[in-house]
C-alpha cells in the first residue's frame, strides 16, 4: 500500500500491520460504520473500507497526519471522512459498529504533553495516558453489538486494558499477539524503563497485543 506521509506523521509498520490482520479475522459487517481513532496515514481506515465498512471516521490530533490520510482517502475515492481532533472531545456520528484504534502508548519520563512526531507515541510514565481514555469512553462510542479492536504494548498493561474494558460493561479477550524487538524510540529509553520496573534487565523486546472488546447487548 502506497501512502503518501508528511514529515513526522506516523509510518504504519508491525502495530498497525497486527491490527489490521486482526480486523481481517474479525470479519467486519457488512455496511459496518467504522471509527478510526490515531489513524496516522490513514492505512487501516483504506483497509476497513477494503473489508466491507460502508464508511470510515477517522481521527488525530496531528495536523500533518490529518492531511495526508485525507489525501490517501481522497485520491483512492473512498468513503472516509478524516477529522482533527481526539478522544477528548465530542466525536459526531457516535456511537459506531466498529472501533479500531491504534493509540500513543509509549512510556516517558515527562508527563506533559508531546509535540510533533512523538504525537504519535508519547503517553504519559505509564503509557496509558490515552489508553484509559479510550477504555472509559469504549462503551459509549460503540452500537449495541458493536466491536473495538485496539493495538498497544505489554509495556503499559494488558491486563488493566482487559479489566477496565470489562469493568465499563463490555465482553473482551487478547485476540491478536507478536513479539517485536525494540525500535529507536524504545531503545532510547532502556534506562528509564529498568528503573521503572517496566522492562527486565537487559530486555530489549516487547509484546503487541490486540484487544478486542464487544458491546454485547441487541
Amino acid at each position: 500500500m502506497k501512502l503518501l506521509r508528511l514529515p513526522g506523521v506516523y509510518r504504519p509498520q508491525a502495530d498497525t500491520w497486527l491490527l489490521m490482520r486482526a480486523m481481517r479475522e474479525a470479519r467486519l459487517p457488512a455496511g459496518a460504520r467504522v471509527l478510526e481513532v490515531c489513524t496516522g496515514t490513514g492505512a487501516l481506515a483504506i483497509a476497513a473500507v477494503r473489508n466491507g465498512a460502508a464508511s470510515v471516521t477517522a481521527v488525530d490530533r496531528y495536523l500533518p497526519a490529518v492531511l495526508s490520510a485525507r489525501f490517501n482517502t481522497r485520491v483512492r475515492g473512498l468513503p472516509v471522512e478524516v477529522r482533527h481532533g481526539d478522544l477528548s472531545r465530542t466525536i459526531d456520528g457516535a456511537p459506531f459498529d466498529v472501533v479500531l484504534a491504534n493509540p500513543p502508548y509509549v512510556p516517558c519520563e515527562s508527563g506533559a504533553d508531546p509535540d510533533g512526531a512523538a504525537m504519535a507515541w508519547d503517553a504519559g510514565v505509564d503509557g496509558r495516558k490515552h489508553l484509559d481514555c479510550l477504555c472509559d469512553r469504549a462503551y459509549d462510542l460503540l452500537t449495541p453489538g458493536g466491536t473495538m479492536l485496539v493495538v498497544h504494548s505489554s509495556l503499559c498493561g494488558t491486563r488493566q486494558t482487559v479489566e477496565m474494558l470489562r469493568d465499563n460493561g463490555l465482553k473482551t479477550s487478547v485476540v491478536a499477539r507478536a513479539i517485536e524487538p525494540f525500535g529507536p524510540v524504545l531503545r532510547g529509553r532502556v534506562d528509564f524503563l529498568e528503573r521503572s520496573g517496566l522492562i527486565a534487565p537487559g530486555q530489549r523486546h516487547e509484546e503487541l497485543v490486540v484487544i478486542r472488546a464487544d458491546r454485547t447487548e441487541r
